[in-house]
């Protein structure tokens, strides 16, 4: 074997994957189609889940840094650092539960980072992916050959199509394009028109219309755009880092055919409204990386793997259907502008808000587990604070950077599977690696112990 995982895709999700791997104990290999890291400024936020996923990996001080400019970078194009639900920048962020303003291309760099000692290897584009009984064997360049194979290589995956994935779902309502423009002469006001919408934000310019042509966008392409949908006679002297996207939504039924799995893109797509594609990517890789790794280390059985898909699966349903209500806000035409007003006057009430905060950020959220486990079982813990029997204070992302389980106690117990803290103002709480609650203080600790480690 070449590895015991083969990663294929060397973005935000699989570089994670990568490094949780390693983190388990197993020998991943990450092949990626493009020769260097993509400068292109796609996503540029994390979700509170994935912000804390990276906490608990100890990239908090980094994620931070990145914060400050990524925050001042979307007051600039956004003209708020409130969150949106199709584009109504009303939503208050959680302080308890803080998202991260931070450019993919940083990401990816942070991430890199992270996962140094793993090998990636770059401009080896997968052409075949071939499975048996004893592993897969996967063609970029050469013929490698590993346990397993996780596809993370985006919307378009390869691994995907190779492996016969079904996908599923809606095609694609609304386009939007973006970049950064200087127009020459007057700019029409920002907002929404009969024909689509208007954005423009400091240099940030962009536009929303019906689904159309998804080939690239020449500087005309874009002024005609604008002129049909405000119908102003603009001319842009200037149309740089073009982004477009559109609103289709898809999904694949299960993330895994046999030895094959799918993270990210590659297993689920929709409208980045609302900043949410990372941090469900991210959310895949925590939840599958240690997974493979109780498998691979002969912890479990095979069909531990089966939970990543039981598990993540309704989570990226719910981002779909999320995103596509997103879609019908984000429609021109009078009685959606009708609708519009009342969702935004309701977003004003505070229970409303934090719903909306909420859904966004995923924090609602909660696994479904094989034995009785009430809230806040198979919830997402928040960043804790903990203070010992001898009064040290600290946080959880202090004591999770190993990747094992955690079990929170003011008990001084001894458990082998995972590590213990002593903790005497939360829990008794027991964590999985990705910090999903496992058990919480009723009855004994035992059944969740031996289901997940």
């Amino acid at each position: 074997m070449d590895a015991d995982v083969i990663v294929v895709g060397a973005g935000p999700v699989g570089l994670f994957l990568a490094a949780e791997l390693k983190l388990a104990g197993v020998e991943p290999l990450v092949l990626e189609r493009l020769k260097t890291p993509s400068e292109e400024p796609k996503a540029r936020g994390l979700g509170a889940l994935a912000t804390e996923a990276l906490w608990r990996r100890g990239l908090g001080e980094q994620l931070a840094k990145a914060d400050v400019e990524g925050t001042k970078d979307l007051a600039r194009d956004h003209g708020s650092t409130r969150g949106h639900f199709a584009n109504i920048f009303k939503i208050v962020p959680r302080e308890d539960r803080p998202r991260t303003n931070i450019w993919q291309p940083e990401l990816e760099r942070v991430l890199a980072g992270h996962a140094a000692g793993v090998r990636v290897l770059r401009g080896h584009g997968v052409t075949a992916v071939e499975s048996d009984v004893d592993g897969v064997t996967v063609t970029a360049e050469k013929a490698w050959r590993a346990k397993y194979v996780v596809g993370c290589d985006g919307g378009r995956s390869t691994v995907r199509k190779l492996a016969g994935f079904e996908f599923p779902g809606t095609p694609a309502l609304l386009r939007t394009i973006a970049g950064q423009v200087r127009f020459a002469g007057e700019v029409p006001p920002a907002g929404r028109y009969p024909g689509g919408a208007f954005l423009h934000g400091g240099s940030m310019v962009g536009i929303t219309e019906p689904a159309a042509n998804p080939e690239p966008v020449t500087t005309a392409d874009f002024a005609a755009s604008v002129r049909r949908i405000t119908g102003a006679d603009v001319v842009v002297e200037e149309f740089r880092e073009e982004r477009r996207f559109g609103d289709q939504a898809r999904q694949v039924p299960g993330y895994r055919r046999g030895r094959v799995f799918l993270a990210g893109d590659a297993a689920h797509v929709h409208s980045p409204s609302g900043g949410q594609g990372l941090n469900l990517g991210l959310l895949d890789a925590a939840n599958l990386g240690w997974k493979l790794g109780a498998v691979l280390r002969g912890e479990k059985p095979e069909t531990f793997l089966d939970t990543y898909t039981r598990e993540r699966h309704p989570a990226g349903e719910a981002v779909l259907r999320n995103t596509r209500a997103q879609s019908a806000l984000l429609a021109p035409g009078p009685h959606v502008d009708a609708l519009r007003e009342i969702v935004a006057e309701i977003m004003d009430l505070p229970e409303a808000n934090r719903y909306f905060a909420d859904l966004l950020s995923g924090v609602r959220d909660r696994y479904d587990f094989p034995y009785p486990a009430p809230k806040p079982a198979g919830e997402h813990c928040p960043d804790v604070e903990i203070v010992d029997t001898d009064g040290r204070e600290s946080r959880l992302h202090e004591h999770t950077r190993t990747g094992r389980g955690l079990l929170l106690t003011s008990d001084h117990v001894t458990e082998p599977r995972v590590d213990v803290v002593s903790a005497t103002n939360t829990g008794p709480l027991l964590l999985r690696p990705d910090g999903v609650i496992a058990w919480a203080g009723e009855g004994s600790p035992a059944t969740a112990l031996d289901t997940w480690f």
